[in-house]
Formats: C-alpha cells, structure tokens, sequence
C-alpha cells in the first residue's frame, strides 16, 4: 500500500451579491489524506488566486485510482523545493506502476538527495512519458529490450535424502 493517495479537490470562493456564480478550480492532489489534501487545496489556492479557506468552500473531494495498475509505466514529474539557500524547480523521471507509486518515489528521493521534507515540495505536474521522450539516463538504461538482471553465485539445492549436515569441502556456487 502507498503512503500518498492522489486526490481531485474542487473548491470555490463563496457566493456573494457581487459574485452569485464564482468560478470552480480543481486540483489533483498527492497527500497521505483527504484532510492533508483539502489544507494542502486552500494552501496552493491562496498562492495562485486571492481566496482563502475562511472566504472559500471545498464543492467535492474524490480519491484518483489509477487506470492500468498492472503496467510498469514512465512518469515525468515537474516539481518545485524549498531548499536552505532558496526556491529550486527541477524535473524528474521515475519508473512505476503507478502515478501515486512514481510521485512516493520521489518524496523519497527528494527527502534522501536534497533534505527537502514533503511540506517544501510542491509537485506542479506528473505526465506519462512515452518511451521516445524519456530524457534521463538512469531511466533509459531499463528500456533496453530483453533486459536480464543474473543470479550468479547461486547454491543448487540438495534433495533432502541427499543433504547432510556438515560438508567436507565449501559450496561451488559456479554454473
């Protein structure tokens, strides 16, 4: 199970004399909750537009789930960080069965290579990357086809008739 859940919030300013119909704005949201996603809504909200929580509505809250679960996918994620000497945006790609899956990777990877904790990080946007588009090499060097990973150095298990408790010469472990 991932530790994000990626979440559509829909929110609003409240109605007024001025403003019977105010405009919608919805966001998709990668948070651990609905709560965090709702704060983290009204947060990015008051950055872009001039509403507030206090002067605004949350109009609807709906969990995401992914399409093809089952299918190893790229993603290209668009992020911005707070870092102890200023702003930073940078973009990243990630290999995973999932958009929530590839944006916990790099929360991870962000929090381990740049100190930077899940507050700091503002994730701006995640796209499927089509093979051809992909730019990083760490990413590349895993679409090569036929790609094999070996076992060398492995032990062949023994009938159990056959095994014995102690051996006088060391396992070959070469094949």
């Amino acid at each position: 199970m991932a530790r994000f859940h990626e979440y559509q919030v829909v929110g609003r300013k409240l109605a007024s004399e001025q403003d019977p119909t105010p405009k919608l704005y919805r966001m998709r949201i990668f948070a651990p909750n609905d709560v965090v996603a709702k704060s983290r809504f009204w947060y990015f909200l008051a950055k872009l537009r001039k509403v507030k929580k206090t002067a605004g509505e949350i109009v609807s809250v709906n969990e995401i789930f992914e399409k093809r679960p089952e299918q190893i996918k790229n993603f290209g994620i668009w992020l911005r960080y707070d870092s102890r000497s200023g702003t930073h945006n940078m973009y990243k790609e990630y290999r995973g069965m999932s958009r929530v899956e590839a944006v916990t990777t790099c929360y991870q990877d962000m929090a381990a290579r740049h100190r930077a904790r899940f507050g700091s990080v503002q994730i701006i946007r995640v796209a499927e990357v089509a093979v051809a588009d992909v730019r990083r090499q760490y990413i590349k060097q895993l679409l090569t086809p036929k790609l094999a990973f070996p076992l060398p150095h492995r032990l062949q298990r023994v009938a159990k008739k056959h095994r014995a408790l102690f051996q006088a010469k060391r396992p070959s472990t070469f094949y």
